[in-house]
C-alpha cells in the first residue's frame, strides 16, 4: 500500500523495539531489512501507550540578543537530540521486557496504520503491505521508566527514551 491517508489513522500507533544489533544501521532500508527479518523474539511491542510524544528532529533555531534592538535576532544552529516520553497504562508484568531493556542500545519503530495490527502481524511486514502505513526510525536506549500511582485513574508510567540517531522517515513498507 502507500503512507496513512486518513487522520483517523493516528489511533493504531505502536512503538516497536528492536533488541539485536543496531551497529551501523543508518538506512531506512537497514531498519526496515532489520524488523522484517528480526526473529520475534528481539521485538517487543512498548504496551499499552496513552500518549506518544513529537517524533522527528526539532528545529535548529537559536535566539541571539543583540544590543540595542528590542527583540533577538534568530540563526541556525545545531539542534538537540531529544528525549521523548511516553505515557503507558502500568501493568508490572507487562512492562518486564522493557525494564530488561533500560540502558540497553536498541532500534525503535514509531509505526502509525492504518488499522490494528499485531506485533507478530508486523514483524516480517507481510501484513503491513497490505494496509497503509508509515514508520519512523531511530536509535536509542529506553532511559528510564517511572511509575505514576493515580488515586483517580489507572496507574500510569512515564517511559522516557533517548535519541542516539537521527530519525529515519516517513517511511512506508510496501510490496
Amino acid at each position: 500500500m502507500a503512507h496513512i491517508s486518513s487522520l483517523q489513522s493516528g489511533i493504531y500507533t505502536y512503538l516497536d523495539i528492536y533488541d539485536g544489533t543496531v551497529v551501523g544501521m543508518d538506512t531506512v532500508a537497514e531498519f526496515v531489512t532489520a524488523f522484517a527479518t528480526a526473529n520475534s523474539a528481539d521485538i517487543t511491542r512498548l504496551p499499552s501507550v496513552r500518549e506518544f510524544p513529537s517524533i522527528g528532529t526539532p528545529a535548529n533555531i537559536v535566539n541571539v540578543p543583540v544590543y540595542g534592538q528590542a527583540t533577538s535576532s534568530q540563526v541556525q544552529g545545531q539542534s538537540d537530540a531529544p528525549s521523548l516520553e511516553l505515557t503507558v497504562n502500568y501493568v508490572a508484568e507487562d512492562m518486564l521486557p522493557i525494564y530488561a531493556l533500560v540502558g540497553q542500545e536498541v532500534a525503535f519503530r514509531v509505526l502509525m496504520v492504518g488499522e490494528s495490527v499485531a506485533l507478530a502481524a508486523s514483524i516480517d511486514g507481510t501484513a503491513l503491505q497490505a494496509i497503509n502505513n508509515t514508520a519512523f526510525y531511530f536509535i536509542g536506549r529506553v532511559e528510564a521508566i517511572l511509575v505514576n500511582p493515580q488515586l483517580t485513574d489507572a496507574t500510569t508510567a512515564t517511559v522516557t527514551l533517548s535519541a542516539q540517531s537521527d530519525f529515519y522517515g516517513p517511511a512506508t513498507i510496501s510490496a
